[in-house]
């Protein structure tokens, strides 16, 4: 494949056609010449767009808009947009031709006025490849892949580890300097690429491709297909990621896996359904290949509920249960609960949903039901657990709890804790609450607000349903992060850079509430506690005749 494509060339080709479908506009406010495109479709069938691939493309020469555009197309970028949620950028050097400290100063420029990434994939062809080899991969910090086709080595000295895709003539010696700040030795050799991963953390991988590729757009199918998919980079660390932070103002950014859902072996059922005649509910469905040949009621179900206008792909591409659904064979159902465009479900609307599920899948055993949220969705968990505890045996709420407006996601705090009062000695349900520390979307609970607090709130309203006595104030002499005296109290370590504090709140000797802080975390999900959750509703199922709660050590 020859790596510098003659523009006029592919001007001659049919670009009045891709034009209509892909048209980027200057990029306003950079330092450099820059061309965007983001795929602003919304149907309802495609990835969550939170972890879409932002693809940050140095040209092998300067393009205008429309050379740009025809580049995407070239190289695919375009279909993996549309299929993925995601975004292009085509950034051209500064002058003529790429200058390695002008150029990477305007790099950093892009970051800080874009400030949030999660999937940052930087593309290098030709010389924009030499250019992102020698100066881009020395920050590569928030990098969440590169590709490079066709460039030169770099030579790179205690930079951070990124994974990395390398073709074209020089491939070995360039990927010598990625293979290196990865850690990462030979793991296989097969079809003309060799395969490097980190013994620890086999994201930080290296794919160094022989290949000759006939077009760009195979060169770039490869290294989506081969690298570019397996993770996105995700910075959660003393802040909350949306809320963005200059370049290493909170140090690399963590690996995390991005879903691909064929390689789980899960399959993704899209429902619009006018479930009660009050108009459409939108929700999807994940399940294991294996749930489906489950005997009847056998097979647990988790009800996922998305942050406050989120994307209702959330919590199954963020929370972590779906790689858990996958591993320990149940079913998932995310609900698009507010409606965004949909009828709003509310609690009476979720609990149908479920019957739906129950009826339209009948491998779910219906004594193991159980919710997760994030946000407003942990409220709305936490709503659901006690106005709907004969339907669920178990609920999880992340970074929220029992908030104290008046109203607020389909009840009032007090109608609700009313209602665990006048349950108290005859219901119990098992909640789990886990938030970051660093939590400043909803803080957690400290001296100063903890009678006012959505997670202290929460406490009470579930110590009081399930008969337990009741935590009338915090008291921080007692324990320092929690304010409450808590049984199996312990901090445990992480393959993240936070760790979690944890205990459990006891009834006649079982865990029916427990209580996770993570360190030096904002808001979101965090996987590690999502599989603590799971590992914690699995103890519980509810009779399906008498409704009555039951334990399982």
């Amino acid at each position: 494949m020859k790596v510098r494509i003659s523009l006029l060339l592919l001007l001659a080709t049919t670009i009045s056609s891709y034009a209509q479908d892909i048209r980027l506009t200057r990029f306003p406010g950079l330092q450099a010449e820059a061309y965007s495109y983001r795929d602003t479709s919304n149907t309802i069938h495609g990835r969550f767009p939170g972890t879409g691939p932002f693809f940050l493309v140095y040209p092998d020469t300067r393009c205008d808009s429309l050379q740009a555009a025809q580049l995407v197309t070239e190289t695919g970028l375009d279909e993996l947009m549309r299929e993925y949620s995601g975004m292009v950028c085509v950034m051209n050097p500064l002058g003529e031709t790429y200058d390695n400290e002008a150029d990477l100063a305007a790099y950093n420029d892009f970051l800080a006025k874009v400030r949030v990434f999660y999937n940052l994939k930087v593309i290098g062809i030709g010389a924009g490849a030499t250019f992102v080899n020698q100066a881009i991969a020395i920050q590569a910090g928030a990098i969440a892949g590169i590709a490079s086709i066709g460039g030169k080595a770099g030579k790179t000295v205690g930079a951070s580890p990124v994974p990395a895709f390398i073709s074209g003539k020089s491939s070995k010696a360039v990927a010598k300097t990625f293979i290196s700040q990865n850690e990462a030795q030979q793991r296989r050799k097969e079809g003309g690429r060799t395969y490097y991963a980190n013994s620890t953390d086999t994201l930080k991988q290296v794919v160094v491709s022989e290949l000759s590729y006939p077009s760009l757009k195979d060169a770039m199918t490869d290294a989506w297909n081969e690298l570019l998919c397996k993770n996105y980079r995700f910075n959660n660390y003393g802040h909350t990621w949306y809320n963005g932070c200059n370049p290493g103002e909170y140090g690399d950014y963590e690996l995390e896996p991005y879903i691909m859902l064929e390689d789980l072996a899960i399959t993704r059922n899209v429902v619009v359904n006018n479930l009660i005649g009050l108009g459409d509910f939108l929700w999807y469905e994940y399940f294991p290949e294996a749930t489906l040949q489950a005997e009847e009621a056998s097979i647990p179900l988790v009800i996922l509920l998305h942050g406050n206008n989120n994307d209702p792909r959330t919590q199954a591409e963020t929370s972590g249960f779906i790689e858990l659904a996958a591993e320990k064979n149940f079913i998932v159902a995310e609900l698009e609960w507010q409606g965004n465009g949909y009828a709003p479900m509310g609690l009476d609307g979720i609990e149908q949903v479920v019957y739906e599920l129950l009826k339209k899948y009948p491998q779910i055993d219906p004594s193991r039901v159980y919710a997760e949220g994030l946000s407003a969705g942990a409220a709305t968990a936490t709503g659901l657990g006690i106005r709907k505890s004969h339907v669920f045996a178990a609920v999880g709420a992340q970074s929220a709890g029992l908030f104290h407006f008046r109203y607020a996601f389909g009840y009032d705090r007090t109608a609700l804790l009313n209602e665990a009062a006048q349950k108290r000695g005859h219901v119990e349900v098992g909640y789990f609450s886990v938030s970051g520390v660093d939590d400043m979307v909803v803080p957690w609970i400290t001296p100063e607000n903890w009678e006012t607090n959505a997670f202290f709130s929460a406490w009470q309203g579930y110590q009081t349903l399930n008969g337990m006595e009741v935590s009338q104030t915090a008291d921080f002499s007692i324990d320092s992060t929690f304010g409450i005296e808590l049984e199996g109290r312990e901090t445990i370590q992480t393959d993240k850079r936070s760790s979690m504090e944890t205990g459990v709140l006891l009834k006649d000797g079982r865990p029916l509430i427990k209580v996770v802080a993570v360190n030096d975390y904002g808001h979101w999900n965090f996987k590690p506690a999502s599989r603590m959750m799971w590992d914690f509703f699995t103890h519980f199922s509810r009779d399906p005749v008498t409704k009555k709660l039951i334990y399982t050590e």
